[in-house]
């Protein structure tokens, strides 16, 4: 079977051995497609994974095979996460669910941008959905990522009539500021590209000119002005939300935080009920993803991260069959 994998400082379209079920519990998939996350941009970039490393993990899948006490069946088009938290361990009892050890071993395999994918049991009971039939391959496959800001919504727990400002109108940031208008707050964003602006302003996102300071920041860009924009804009007692790595050079702001009693809050990857937040607001169209993505086929991957880098596209969607 097809997978793309990190070789030598590029993503390479490889041969390897069909995966089989071999009795396991579980479903092996067809992927129809995957989203590139950041993440990925940045496992590859900054060389945290090896060579041979299969990314992606933003799928859509249709099951060929399934050996599963579950309501899944063979020909049925699913969306899955990759992580699951034991829900058991001191991280789970708090609600810190990524910081679990068992969430952080979990994942698909060998990894989304492979034309097969092994899906576990405890995938399918926990994080698994059946597509509904009016929804494209592109749209649900907002399905974790949307559930990654849905975590971040909830765990900055900004107040009725709040407002909030999206700093970096990526995909991600976009996404934010849909989840956000769809939990009724009032959203604007601000980006150095006028064109992801102009996008955002379509999407009920409105710009911001700081003639005044919001409830809630969330810092979906991590570049050193995205920091100083968050800290201008926020008001005294107000919440900063950060949803994004920043360069290891960056200096701590404790007098900000300290003379203002600002909140700040990291997220990094929804739990269970994050995700089913996420997937019920996509099936019911509350969330609006069209037009979002450019499609590639798996083997103009390399291009699709490009592409991503140069920030020539909002996010990038690698159709694998289907």
């Amino acid at each position: 079977m097809k997978v793309a994998q990190v070789k030598e400082n590029k993503i390479i379209v490889s041969e390897i051995d069909d995966i089989k079920l071999d009795g396991r519990k579980g479903a092996i998939v067809m992927t129809l497609g995957c989203g590139l996350c950041g993440s990925d941009i940045v496992k590859f970039r900054h060389k945290i994974v090896h060579d041979g490393a299969v990314l992606g993990h933003e799928i859509v899948a249709e099951i060929l095979e399934i050996n599963s006490d579950t309501k899944f069946k063979k020909g049925d088009r699913i969306v899955t996460s990759h992580h699951i938290p034991c829900g058991e361990c001191n991280f789970c009892k708090h609600g810190n669910v990524s910081m679990c050890e068992h969430f952080k071993k979990t994942n698909i395999f060998p990894g989304g941008f492979s034309e097969k994918v092994f899906v576990s049991e405890e995938h399918l009971k926990n994080v698994a959905y059946l597509v509904p039939e009016n929804m494209t391959d592109e749209e649900i496959s907002f399905y974790e990522p949307l559930g990654c800001c849905i975590r971040a919504i909830k765990r900055c727990a900004l107040q009725k009539d709040d407002t909030a400002l999206i700093v970096g109108l990526g995909s991600i940031g976009l996404l934010m500021g849909e989840g956000l208008k769809a939990m009724g707050y009032k959203v604007y964003g601000c980006d150095l590209i006028p064109e992801r602006i102009e996008l955002a302003k379509k999407m009920g996102i409105e710009p911001f000119d700081f003639s005044f300071e919001v409830d809630g920041v969330f810092m979906t860009s991590g570049a050193d002005k995205a920091i100083d924009t968050a800290l201008k804009a926020v008001r005294a007692g107000g919440k900063i939300l950060v949803f994004s790595s920043t360069p290891l050079s960056n200096g701590y702001p404790n007098n900000e935080i300290y003379y203002k009693e600002l909140t700040v809050l990291g997220s990094y990857s929804p739990s269970p009920a994050d995700l089913k937040d996420s997937f019920d607001l996509l099936a019911s169209g509350k969330v609006n993803v069209k037009g979002l993505t450019t499609v590639y086929p798996l083997d103009k991957i390399q291009q699709a991260f490009d592409d991503t880098v140069a920030n020539k596209i909002f996010k990038a969607y690698i159709k694998i069959a289907g």
